[in-house]
């Protein structure tokens, strides 16, 4: 598990001008996430059981097909895992994605290029004070909201198995 920053500021959305407290996401530990693109949704599970469905995620530029090369904008699809965390990332924090495995990498080579790498779950840019960053706009992450990435980052240790389905 991983420690938890305060971001009781970001967690205080203005409406017609009143603050607005919004409770944070709490999860159990998580054994298992399922990324389903053309749903847009990243599926938390612990314990066989599915406890929590974050909607509206974002994905590659051209989020249609498997990640196959660098610079293609794709999503990967596939079983992976979590392997490590990034807290000073360019994104309001990030997961890494163990993309790519074997197959990935010889695939490209096959075709004389790159497989790419370092796929993450993460939030928003840090450039972007608040809200979020419309339609898929990653060169092949996930990216979900700040606070919904702040739930991630207490709840998915490493290891965890990721599946994306296309």
């Amino acid at each position: 598990m991983r420690g938890w920053r305060s971001l009781a500021p970001l967690l205080m959305p203005f409406t017609l001008g009143a603050a607005v407290p919004v409770a944070p996401l709490a999860l159990p530990e998580i054994d298992f996430v399922r990324v389903d693109k053309s749903d847009r949704t990243l599926a938390l599970y612990a314990g066989g059981r599915l406890v929590h469905v974050i909607e509206h995620i974002q994905l590659g530029g051209q989020p249609v097909g498997a990640k196959r090369f660098e610079g293609d904008q794709r999503t990967p699809e596939g079983l992976y895992e979590i392997d490590w965390a990034n807290p000073d990332s360019s994104y309001y924090l990030s997961l890494h994605i163990s993309y790519p495995d074997a197959a990935d990498v010889a695939y490209a080579e096959e075709r004389g290029r790159s497989a790419g790498g370092m796929i993450m779950i993460h939030g928003q840019p840090n450039v972007l004070a608040v809200g979020r960053v419309p339609g898929d706009w990653t060169d092949g992450c996930i990216a979900v909201s700040d606070e919904e990435m702040d739930a991630l980052w207490q709840s998915v240790p490493d290891g965890t198995p990721i599946e994306i389905v296309p």
